[in-house]
């Protein structure tokens, strides 16, 4: 027994001086990465680079012989490089608020939890601040696996000028909240449309009874139940945390996997990664052919398409904008040829952003 409490204390000792000297290191790294702060700002350049960050998760990854997995090492240098843009510059990412909502964990797990987030009431509100230079960045939904597009996301990307930086892929899971933690107490359920959506047979099965009274989002959902013991709300494990909930049920929605796709937005475009995406949105005429024509270009250079949609323009009835994301970057020659072919085919297109795919796809 003495010689196995030995052998744990001279491993711990070991441990410890490991820990003096990734701490050296890493303080040594964020040196390195204030030098290159004070440099951007010479210059005017932004302090998010997507792409470099891309590149640097990538290859740490690429450098991982274990035991730690590669998502849980990129976890951790996610929060070396959110230390990094902290003392650069205190960066504010705006999202859907308020807090615990999905859109305000995919932002966490994007940033890191280093920032400074600022909540909104509405996707718009999201967009205005960053647009205003309020924040440097806004995160919002733009698709879920299930109940496909947010179409205020799309609406608002037709109306605003600013670009996609990045996107992030977020597995959602619904929990049934309320404050007894009891199923028989429950007399109504509170939570987002698309909440409701996603686990409507359950609801069918359990609580065929309750009305379901919607709100803004599932995080104000979990405020509304926290304030009365016969409301319950469908949110995520971390509002639970947050607003004093107990859980009632796990995992209640119906189909695995469930997933959604965020966008983080901003006012700089972002450079090639080598392993990218381009989302374009274009109205075409309103003559039979013209949709073909204008995506033509796609396949006589080559470039995958990897998603097509429509929505109504709203200034003219049966008038369509087309959103199609492209794999590759803007600054590729193939995908600057394509979109620049596809222009002259169009009565209107916008390039919407060149960003990195995001690895969880």
């Amino acid at each position: 027994m003495k010689d196995t409490d030995s052998r744990i204390d001279d491993l711990r000792k070991a441990i410890d001086e490991l820990d003096e000297r990734i701490v050296h290191l890493i303080n040594e790294r964020l040196g390195f990465a204030l030098d290159i702060g004070k440099a951007k700002a010479q210059k005017g350049a932004q302090i998010l680079d997507s792409a470099r960050e891309h590149r640097v998760l990538e290859r740490i990854a690429g450098l991982n012989r274990g035991p730690i997995s590669k998502n849980a090492l990129q976890q951790v240098y996610k929060q070396i490089m959110a230390a990094s843009r902290e003392i650069q510059k205190a960066h504010r990412v705006s999202y859907l608020g308020p807090e615990a909502t999905f859109t305000h964990i995919a932002a966490m797990s994007h940033f890191g939890r280093t920032v400074s987030f600022v909540s909104q009431p509405t996707l718009r509100d999201v967009f205005n601040e960053v647009e205003k230079g309020s924040c440097h960045y806004g995160v919002v939904p733009i698709e879920n696996s299930i109940e496909g597009s947010v179409t205020n996301t799309l609406d608002l990307l037709f109306e605003s000028d600013l670009k996609i930086c990045a996107e992030r892929y977020q597995t959602i899971s619904h929990d049934l909240l309320s404050k007894t933690g009891a199923l028989k107490d429950i007399r109504v359920v509170c939570s987002h449309p698309q909440a409701f959506a996603q686990c409507r047979r359950w609801l069918e099965k359990y609580l065929p009874d309750a009305p379901l009274r919607e709100c803004s989002s599932t995080a104000y959902a979990a405020q509304e139940a926290s304030k009365d013991p016969e409301s319950a709300a469908i949110a995520s494990s971390e509002a639970a945390q947050l607003y004093n909930l107990e859980v009632v049920a796990s995992r209640i929605e119906d189909v695995a996997r469930n997933t959604t796709r965020f966008l983080v937005i901003g006012r700089e475009a972002v450079h090639r990664t080598g392993n990218d995406k381009t989302t374009v949105m274009f109205v075409t005429s309103h003559v039979p052919g013209a949709l073909y024509k204008v995506l033509k270009p796609i396949a006589d250079t080559g470039v995958n398409m990897v998603k097509l949609e429509s929505r109504p323009t709203k200034h003219e009835n049966w008038s369509y904008f087309f959103l199609v994301d492209i794999e590759g970057h803007i600054e590729d020659a193939e995908v600057k040829e394509t979109v620049d072919n596809m222009k002259e085919l169009c009565l209107y297109l916008k390039r919407l952003g060149s960003y990195p795919k995001s690895p969880e796809q």
